[in-house]
């Protein structure tokens, strides 16, 4: 039968049939009792038995699974932004409880399609949509958590007053706007889009003047920080983020709702 399909070579084989086992009966039982008549009716009750523990176990991890909300989707973000995103404990991972939303947003996207470089960043969103995105944003914007006080700030009397010139006044001959013409009058943000700069660690903020100086941060055109921090010498980087880093967060730190005039700068980010 060359050729031939398993199933056609089954139909040309004969027949076979297998006797009924029997074997020797429990007590009580009457001989010639068959396997199939005494084990079945024993292992279906041993099916049941298992079967439901297995049921309630289900019903178990249906009654405790957490409850499919914003708040639970983004835990992963506070492992390292700190509960409610009110900032890590180590100085790296900034608050992002507060901030506003269209920044938060601004900051994922950048993350997403390659603008920031971060791996853990990048590998956390670079498959969520602009909604889903935009969600997580409104979330942390909506949580107030209490500022930690400032980290202790070691710098010269002459570093910290260069630092404050260019936070409250900038750098006219450098074409350095003031940052406060931008991040606000008490330094804690305008909506949509534009973070706070107070209870951020020096380090933190050095690092992220540095990032936009070697093009490692970026943001939408025109990046005005990128333009700002070509301008800015490392040691004005440094004096900058002393300063600001050693302000109290002033009361209430939320946002202000408008700038206080037009920007002194074109950003693309900012709508």
């Amino acid at each position: 039968m060359r050729g031939a399909t398993p199933h056609e070579t089954a139909r040309h084989l004969p027949m076979m049939t297998l006797p009924d086992p029997v074997i020797r009966p429990l007590p009580g039982q009457p001989p010639g009792v068959s396997l199939r008549r005494s084990v079945l009716p024993v292992a279906a009750s041993l099916l049941l038995l298992v079967g439901l523990p297995c049921a309630g176990q289900a019903q178990v991890q249906a009654r405790t699974l957490p409850p499919d909300t914003i708040a639970e989707r983004v835990i992963a973000c506070t492992a390292c932004h700190g509960n409610q995103g009110r900032a890590g404990s180590d100085g790296f991972y900034p608050r992002i409880a507060g901030k506003p939303a269209g920044y938060l947003a601004n900051q994922l996207q950048n993350f997403r399609d390659g603008r920031r470089q971060y791996p853990l960043m990048i590998y956390m969103v670079d498959h969520l949509s602009d909604a889903y995105l935009k969600e997580m944003a409104e979330y942390f914007a909506a949580q107030h958590p209490p500022y930690a006080p400032p980290q202790p700030v070691t710098a010269s009397a002459a570093v910290l007053a260069r630092g404050r010139q260019l936070v409250e006044s900038g750098d006219k001959q450098r074409e350095v706007p003031a940052c406060s013409a931008c991040h606000g009058a008490n330094l804690t943000g305008v909506v949509p889009a534009i973070p706070g700069l107070v209870g951020l660690p020096r380090d933190y903020l050095s690092a992220q003047f540095g990032a936009w100086k070697n093009g490692a941060r970026r943001a939408a055109a025109p990046d005005c920080m990128a333009q700002i921090a070509q301008r800015l010498s490392v040691d004005d980087i440094s004096a900058a983020a002393a300063f600001l880093a050693s302000l109290p967060v002033p009361s209430p730190a939320t946002p202000a709702r408008a700038p206080a005039g037009p920007l002194p700068i074109t950003c693309g980010s900012v709508p």
